[in-house]
């Protein structure tokens, strides 16, 4: 406890939350992001992201959602558009429609409205160059 405190490096890369809205914070407009966005607070407008996007119990969302796994604990209303894949947790409430590529909805969660399946994008590999 008041030993040596430890190197912690912070991780970069697309699933360390790199922008966070706090639960007691607003924000209007369009969030466009590249890592991890975490929102615990109020969000009306529009999100855009290449990483996960995480919605807390305390989140509520007024958006479309634009990103590579979405996982929604909180309430949202607003399409969804996950690349990868889109969880909604017990605590979630999701009223809009959804396009993606894996779907998980656990117990006590609710859905009002209308999927819609597409294949899941792949990390891409690097293809040697044809000459």
């Amino acid at each position: 406890m008041f030993g040596k405190k430890s190197n912690q490096s912070v991780q970069s890369g697309p699933n360390t939350v790199e922008t966070v809205i706090g639960k007691d914070s607003e924000f209007k407009g369009i969030l466009k992001a590249t890592g991890a966005v975490r929102i615990d607070g109020s969000l009306h407008g529009e999100i855009i992201g290449n990483g996960d996007i995480i919605v807390g119990e305390s989140g509520e969302i007024e958006a479309s959602i634009d990103g590579r796994n979405v996982i929604i604990a909180g309430t949202v209303h607003g399409n969804i558009t996950a690349t990868g894949r889109l969880e909604i947790a017990a605590t979630g409430k999701l009223y809009g429609d959804i396009y993606t590529g894996s779907l998980v909805i656990d117990e006590g969660a609710l859905f009002q409205g209308s999927s819609k399946a597409q294949q899941p994008v792949q990390e891409k590999e690097s293809v040697p160059a044809v000459s």
